[in-house]
């Protein structure tokens, strides 16, 4: 579940969840992003193991690493939401990339 919540963040630059999940989530995906920031054939091999999904790693060495190349850290944040999930009644949150492009719309992934 990881996975498929890291490459759709990497995707859409924000996704909502539960706050459990999201806060699970953003050292997975730090962790990618740090790998971005230098493109060497070896890290884009060990975010591909980590991923298992070409597009998504293709978008974090072309656009998410060079964007975050001159930041020590902190690349997402994450903004608990007022309304709770339907159904459960469990706190949702926003997780994003702190520095995004140009209006991407937010993904629902529960």
């Amino acid at each position: 579940m990881t996975r498929n919540m890291a490459a759709s963040l990497i995707e859409h630059e924000r996704i909502i969840t539960t706050t459990p999940k999201a806060k699970n989530l953003r050292p997975f995906v730090e962790k990618l992003v740090t790998l971005a920031k230098e493109p060497t054939t070896h890290n884009r091999r060990l975010v591909f193991a980590k991923l298992r999904d070409k597009e998504a790693t293709n978008k974090l060495f072309d656009v998410l690493g060079p964007r975050f190349a001159e930041r020590p850290g902190g690349y997402l944040r994450i903004l608990k939401m007022a309304k709770p999930r339907l159904g459960d009644n469990g706190e949702r949150s926003m997780i994003e990339f702190v520095v995004r492009s140009e209006a991407p719309e937010a993904v629902e992934a529960e």
